[in-house]
């Protein structure tokens, strides 16, 4: 019979506990590094997790006000990526985490959500999901390849002067068209354009909208940066 052994309390765990100043790390000191900029990005992940949320809801319930939700949070998602930014310079003040929090933002708002809408509104056949897939990897790889190179495209006050590739809000492009479609019952078996049978999978040639967005984003089109 086993009986309850209390692991060894060594220097490591109370290393662990501490900073790197030797200094005993303070509850939620993660959130206390928190500059106001940070705040807003994570409403941006927030809008795009909310919106992915309600897309979720309209499948299992099918309430139309589910995907109105989804609509209205993601455009707030975009304003809070903008704002984010504007704050920084405006308080010339960030934290350590901000690009980070920043590129993940944008993957949940405007990588997922948008993936997620599409598939909601009837965009779900095999191919479908192949191409929202590529649609994702494609934004992930888009702001990891700008984390990089952001450094090697900045000018000598540090500012970006164009990006490569579209940027990863421009998928809102693609929720406005979802957006319309949905307004006018255009979803679902009304999607436009159809479906097609090709192979073992059904292709909706509406989601080709979104390997072309995918495919902007990996491009090394120079667009400049306002």
């Amino acid at each position: 019979m086993l009986a309850d052994v209390e692991a060894p309390h060594g220097p490591d765990d109370d290393a662990a506990a501490r900073g790197p100043k030797g200094t005993k790390k303070k509850p939620f000191s993660l959130i206390r590094t928190f500059a106001l900029a940070d705040v807003i990005t994570i409403g941006n992940a927030v809008s795009g997790a909310g919106a992915i949320l309600a897309s979720m809801s309209y499948m299992a319930t099918a309430q139309r006000s589910a995907i109105w939700t989804a609509l209205v949070l993601l455009p707030i998602a975009l304003v809070c990526d903008a704002l984010d930014g504007a704050v920084a310079r405006w308080r010339r003040k960030s934290s350590p985490l901000g690009a980070d929090l920043d590129s993940l933002a944008d993957i949940v708002s405007f990588g997922v959500a948008p993936a997620a809408l599409g598939f909601a509104l009837g965009l779900r056949g095999g191919w479908d999901a192949v191409i929202l897939c590529y649609f994702v990897a494609c934004g992930i790889s888009r702001l990891a390849r700008y984390n990089v190179t952001a450094a090697s495209l900045s000018d000598e006050r540090g500012k970006v002067k164009y990006y490569e590739g579209t940027p990863i809000p421009s998928s809102l492009g693609l929720v406005l068209v979802l957006g319309i479609a949905f307004g006018m019952d255009r979803v679902h078996e009304a999607l436009w354009l159809g479906a097609i049978e090709l192979g073992p999978f059904v292709l909706h040639p509406l989601t080709l909208a979104y390997a072309l967005s995918g495919s902007m984003m990996i491009s090394t089109i120079r667009i400049p940066k306002p």
